[in-house]
């Protein structure tokens, strides 16, 4: 009798710990959902605000924060296309984005595996140097680097603005470490053993093998080239070439700056960041997943 008593206190017992732990795990799998619900809510608002306030006139703008709808949006994008070819600065803005992503993730990541998979003299010494590149913010060479495009003959063509995507010194220093964690030594040199070249064996495997983060890096360097706006300003002259957040900023009426045609091709240029975004971050995703479950 009194085993049966002690058996069934202890199921009692064993019962309300159950519940308890699963009462606390509800309120810490609801305490989440809130800090993420609130996290959403704060990195949405300022997309909100910018939708809305592109559908009001410049007068409300100036005059109070704006979070319900208006119906000026048609009006302040004929101002702006009146103003600027917004869509041709958007296809100028495209054409570079996608050519100095491109090149940028291609050479950066050959940069990376070479560093990584060939140990030569002085490797450490001029990684370094790449590295320390990093440091020195690129606005102090602006006016050098203006003389020397002037001097050969680049300014008011986009030469200048696409070409310096091959030479990224965080592309490179990121590259570097996914080679070193994701292609294997053992795979290059039982490809070379089997007389693929030194190009095969980055294009067939190495390549592949650091897709993820090709995704992973392309969305930050095609998102920075996007909204480069110095560069772009300072070397092209002719309004036919300029692109589109140069467009944007030059958007005036005859005594003030027009808010709301702003406002709308601010709203425009975030659509091909929004799409981009879309596409690649399942692969983002996936890439953050194979990290934290490698051994």
């Amino acid at each position: 009798m009194k085993q049966t008593l002690e058996m069934n206190s202890t199921s009692i017992i064993t019962d309300k710990e159950q519940k308890a732990k699963k009462r606390n795990s509800l309120i810490i799998i609801t305490l989440i959902w809130i800090m993420l619900i609130i996290s959403a809510v704060i990195c949405l608002i300022p997309f909100y605000s910018m939708i809305i306030t592109s559908t009001h006139a410049n007068s409300e703008i100036a005059r109070k924060l704006l979070m319900t709808p208006g119906d000026k949006f048609i009006e302040n994008y004929k101002r702006l296309v009146e103003v600027v070819p917004i869509w041709r600065g958007f296809a100028n803005s495209l054409f570079i984005t996608l050519i100095s992503t491109f090149i940028g993730l291609y050479f950066s990541a050959m940069s990376g595996y070479g560093f990584s998979k060939y140990q030569f003299k002085g490797n450490s010494f001029l990684f370094a140097c790449v590295l320390g590149t990093m440091m020195v913010p690129g606005q102090l060479g602006i006016i050098g680097f203006f003389r020397l495009v002037n001097e050969m003959g680049l300014i008011n063509t986009y030469w200048p603005i696409i070409l310096p995507s091959i030479s990224n010194a965080f592309a490179l220093f990121f590259f570097k470490q996914v080679a070193d964690n994701s292609v294997p030594k053992e795979i290059v040199e039982a490809a070379r053993i089997d007389g693929s070249s030194e190009m095969t064996i980055f294009h067939r495997i190495a390549l592949p093998l650091m897709g993820p983060s090709l995704a992973t890096l392309g969305i930050f360097l095609f998102i920075g080239k996007w909204n480069e706006f110095l560069q772009p300003m300072i070397l092209l002259f002719d309004n036919k070439l300029q692109t589109l957040p140069v467009m944007i900023a030059s958007v005036r009426s005859q005594f003030n700056v027009d808010y709301g045609a702003q406002y709308v091709g601010i709203v425009i240029s975030i659509i091909p960041i929004l799409i981009v975004f879309a596409i690649f971050s399942k692969q983002i995703i996936g890439n953050v997943m194979a990290g934290a479950v490698k051994e």
